[in-house]
């Protein structure tokens, strides 16, 4: 089987032209439903099991959710202006002390849906001339316009999708 590449270990370009902001903005709105196909059948025990030293499908599903804070902090930091956006916690305490698998999968679902929901929304009333705004990525150490972010964004949603995607594929052969 083919793994999913190592998140930190991406590297990105950002030569796309701005004016497809809202093609992004349609394809963060749709990971809610995306995410919510992937597990909508999968037994708890198959979504709530851990992989030595990683995340479970469920722990997967409730980063995305963890994360939505951070990307709306960088919209807002886009607006507000300056010259780096918001850093991440790269260690994820977040999500490792947020023990997603005691929780139901609902909730997270419906908390992801939410927050997503509002992100697009703030994004979608946003001036159009601020997509074009770079500032600098603290980690990647390079400029990124608010269209970039909501790319590199949809991108993180697709590499935690594949995630799931993979461990939960991975139980159907080992059950």
């Amino acid at each position: 089987m083919n793994r999913v590449p190592i998140w930190f270990e991406r590297k990105f370009e950002f030569t796309f032209p701005v004016e497809l902001h809202p093609n992004l903005c349609a394809r963060l709105r749709g990971t809610p439903a995306r995410l919510e196909e992937v597990v909508r059948d999968a037994p708890r025990a198959v979504l709530t099991r851990k992989p030595p030293e990683k995340w479970s499908a469920q722990e997967h599903a409730g980063h995305l959710l963890d994360l939505e804070s951070l990307w709306m902090a960088r919209v807002d930091d886009y607006v507000a202006g300056g010259s780096e956006l918001t850093a991440a916690d790269l260690k994820n305490r977040k999500t490792h002390e947020a023990n997603h698998n005691a929780r139901a999968l609902d909730e997270i679902l419906k908390e992801f849906r939410e927050a997503r929901s509002r992100l697009v929304k703030r994004v979608e009333t946003i001036d159009p001339a601020l997509f074009a705004r770079a500032m600098i990525h603290p980690r990647l150490k390079q400029p990124m316009r608010m269209v970039d972010h909501l790319y590199f964004a949809a991108e993180h949603d697709d590499h935690h999708l594949a995630c799931i995607w993979e461990l939960l594929n991975a139980g159907d052969r080992a059950g």
